[in-house]
C-alpha cells in the first residue's frame, strides 16, 4: 500500500484557512505596531512647528463647518514633496503643522486645488464671494454656494465645550481662552468662521 505523502509546515498553513487568517493578523499587527508606535516619540510628529498656533474660538468654528459641509470631499490639505505639487501650493506639507488638527483634513480627492496654503493668499471679501457664488471669481468653477453661511449667527454657548475637550486632548489652551471663548464669536456668522478658518491654514510654513 502506497503511504501518503509527509505535510510539510507551510502546506499545513497553507491547506488550513483558519492558521492562515491568524497568521495574517499576527504579521500585519507586528508590522502595524513597528510602523506606527515609533511615530508617537518623534518630535518631528508630536510637536508643533514653530510659529503653529492652537486655532482661535473663531477659526475653530470655522474648521467645524468646513467639516459638516464636506469640504474635504473636493480640497485637500495636504501638498506633497513633487516640484509640480510646491510650484502650484507652496511648500508641502510636514507633520508639525497639523498637531492640534482633530481630524486631519488631509483628504484624497482634489475636484478643487489643495488649501493647505491658502491662508493670506486671497482677501476675506474675495473669500466672502467666492462663498456666495463661486463662479463671479472663477467662472469654470462646479463648487456649490454657500450662500446661507452668511445670514447663519454662530452660536457662542457651543463654543467653550469644545476648547475644553481639546485640552484633555492636548491643545493648550488656557483658562482665559475657554473663558472668553464664547465673547470671541458673539455676534459672527458661520461665514466669519469659515473664512477666519481658510486664512488661518498654512500660515506658519509658506
Amino acid at each position: 500500500m502506497a503511504t501518503q505523502p509527509r505535510t510539510r509546515g507551510h502546506e499545513k498553513i497553507e491547506t488550513s484557512n483558519f492558521l492562515m487568517i491568524v497568521l495574517i493578523l499576527l504579521a500585519v499587527a507586528v508590522g502595524g505596531l513597528v510602523e506606527i508606535v515609533p511615530l508617537f516619540f518623534q518630535r518631528s510628529t508630536t510637536q508643533p512647528l514653530e510659529g503653529v498656533k492652537p486655532y482661535t474660538a473663531l477659526q475653530l468654528a470655522g474648521r467645524d463647518i468646513y467639516v459638516r459641509e464636506g469640504c474635504y470631499n473636493c480640497h485637500s490639505q495636504m501638498i506633497r514633496p513633487l516640484r509640480s505639487e510646491t510650484l502650484r501650493y507652496g511648500s508641502y506639507s510636514v507633520a508639525g503643522e497639523f498637531v492640534y488638527d482633530r481630524p486631519f483634513q488631509w483628504g484624497s480627492k482634489r475636484t478643487g486645488p489643495d488649501l493647505h496654503r491658502v491662508g493670506g493668499r486671497y482677501s476675506d471679501e474675495w473669500h466672502r464671494i467666492h462663498l456666495i457664488n463661486p463662479r463671479d471669481l472663477v467662472p469654470e468653477s462646479n463648487m456649490p454656494s454657500y450662500r446661507w453661511l452668511e445670514t447663519t449667527a454662530l452660536d457662542p454657548a457651543d463654543i467653550p465645550p469644545k476648547l475644553r475637550a481639546l485640552r484633555r486632548l492636548g491643545v493648550p489652551y488656557t483658562d482665559d481662552e475657554v473663558a472668553t471663548a464664547a465673547q470671541a464669536v458673539a455676534g459672527r456668522t458661520e461665514m466669519d468662521a469659515l473664512i477666519a478658518y481658510l486664512q488661518g491654514l498654512g500660515g506658519a510654513r509658506k
